[in-house]
């Protein structure tokens, strides 16, 4: 009972630590990380501009985490702007809508940003330039008096996804109510994407317009806005507007300015000192964490009845003529987003979609923006540069120390090169964020997250085809029991045949004996009435003779 109640006096401390360190906004630290140079001024310079629609738009069907979305229309379909044209697939998935008013050219396969440079499903959109809308009903403000799951309703049917990269469905993160913390998420930690930057500047009234809507739907008690501290002119911009708001709901943090702060797990960790279970979610420990790009989007979803059929991405790098921030329909050419913005240099060599530490080479621009491109990122040759190969790992353990996930890089490089599956889930590779801290200071140059991403897909590929190995196993199983009841069935049918008719038979034999008896019982008998009635004649004759 002593050693019980000592543990329960340790654990309230802890939970009363991390209550008062929320309250006060005393910060944590988490595991490895990296000070980077950020080059978030070669594209916050100038205001978020508006790139002029296009004439031809290319919709994948693919644009977030989970199930791929199902098609509502068919070549040669007209669609208004804001038109649900594919219906989410499962739960995890998300509905997709038209951009533009216009006219369905086709569905078909076409090359999308994705790190397996693979086609996948899309739709094809004429734009008709004439800007027509779907009959649109905005909730406004009586969104204070709606009830959670018709708030969710809204924002999964508008296609909301995750903004900082995940694309996870929004509405899917919103099913768990009273948690008492939401942390709106302005950490942009990696270098060049400044997108969240500019849009906390420009429009910080309709991000906290949309995060106390996500607060009305979870009845949280407070929400923080986490951004970093080299974000000053953000910072300023909403604390004008929970200034304004006055009901003490909001509050900033800010907080360093160390790669990966914004993954989401590392940021709740920065903020209350608790870390989120390994393979659990966040409402675990009562916390719901979101974009503010998201919130900016429910916020359009609500007050507007607008889905997601744009976002702000960030074009940028010395590759770039005039880098800056766009608002760009979902869909867009990219090749026309880079001309918006002046073209390329004469220098510029690699297209990266995200940032330099998680973005993915792009082998063209002739591929459409998707919900999760958050940045275009445009690098330059460089002179004289060495043809790179990776060294032989020295085991220096550099990648260890800047992991912030506290995994073992290192052993995950030597399971994923060896492609030993069960080793790699021993040391949770499916933990790795990702984040490119481990190949960032390794000294050999080993492509780390390479090898983990090609791991991560194998293993996914593997898992795919055993369950489409035993849904096989388990359909020919079935289909051997069917057979096997179906043959009994049918011997069972043959044998209450066979006796049915074996008992007719039977009962015919008798019924046949039983006529002949009783046909030899009626002959018997008439013999003998007539054996009487000629006794009976010869006594009356004797008697008339005597």
């Amino acid at each position: 009972m002593r050693i019980l109640h000592h543990h329960m006096q340790v654990k309230l401390k802890i939970m009363n630590r991390n209550h008062n360190q929320l309250e006060e906004g005393i910060l944590s630290k988490f595991d490895g990380g990296l000070k980077l140079v950020g080059h978030k001024q070669v594209s916050t310079g100038s205001a978020i501009s508006s790139i002029t629609p296009g004439k031809h738009y290319v919709i994948p069907l693919q644009q977030h985490i989970g199930a791929i979305s199902q098609v509502l229309v068919k070549s040669g379909d007209r669609v208004l702007k804001g038109q649900m044209i594919a219906k989410r697939g499962d739960l995890i998935s998300a509905a997709i809508h038209a951009p533009v008013s216009g006219v369905v050219t086709d569905i078909k396969q076409h090359a999308v940003p994705h790190v397996s440079g693979l086609s996948d499903e899309c739709i094809f959109i004429e734009n008709d330039f004439k800007d027509e809308w779907i009959e649109r009903n905005p909730l406004g403000d009586d969104y204070n008096h709606t009830a959670s799951p018709n708030l969710r309703k809204i924002i999964r049917d508008a296609g909301i996804v995750g903004l900082g990269g995940a694309t996870f469905p929004a509405s899917v993160k919103q099913t768990e109510i009273n948690l008492k913390t939401l942390i709106l998420n302005g950490a942009e930690c990696e270098p060049y994407i400044s997108c969240d930057d500019i849009l906390m500047r420009e429009r910080a009234a309709e991000i906290i317009s949309g995060a106390d809507i996500i607060g009305h739907i979870i009845k949280a008690r407070r929400c923080i806005i986490a951004i970093e501290d080299n974000k000053p002119e953000a910072i300023k911009a909403i604390q004008a507007v929970i200034d304004e708001d006055g009901t003490g709901f909001f509050r900033i943090q800010a907080i360093p300015t160390i790669y990966p702060s914004g993954g989401e797990k590392q940021l709740i960790k920065i903020i209350t000192g608790k870390e989120v279970p390994m393979n659990r979610f966040p409402a675990e420990i009562d916390v719901l964490c979101h974009n503010v790009a998201t919130a900016y989007a429910i916020h359009r979803a609500i007050y507007f009845a607008e889905p997601l059929i744009s976002r702000i991405t960030t074009i940028t790098g010395q590759g770039i003529k005039q880098p800056q921030n766009i608002e760009v329909l979902i869909g867009t050419p990219m090749q026309a987003c880079i001309e918006h913005c002046g073209g390329y240099t004469e220098d510029s060599d690699e297209l990266i979609m995200g940032g330099p530490m998680m973005g993915f080479t792009l082998k063209s621009d002739d591929l459409p923006i998707v919900k999760a491109t958050n940045c275009l990122l445009v690098t330059t040759k460089e002179k004289e540069m060495p043809e790179q190969h990776h060294m032989p790992c020295i085991r220096c353990g550099k990648c260890v120390d800047v992991c912030p996930v506290r995994l073992l890089p290192q052993q995950l490089y030597w399971y994923a090169s060896s492609k030993n599956t069960d080793r790699l889930l021993e040391h949770n590779l499916f933990d790795c964020i990702e984040c490119g801290c481990c190949a960032y200071v390794c000294p050999s140059d080993i492509p780390l997250v390479q090898y983990y991403r090609a791991a991560k897909t194998t293993f996914i590929q593997q898992e795919r085809e055993r369950k489409a190995s035993d849904i096989a196993r388990q359909r020919h199983e079935a289909h051997q029991f069917r057979l096997e009841k179906q043959k009994k069935e049918r011997a069972e049918r043959l044998r209450k045949k066979r006796e049915m008719l074996k008992n007719k038979s039977n009962d015919k034999e008798a019924d046949k004996k039983d006529s002949k008896q009783a046909a030899i019982a009626d002959a018997v008998a008439r013999a003998q009435a007539k054996k009487a009635e000629r006794l009976k004649e010869n006594k009356a004759a004797d008697q008339d003779i005597k």
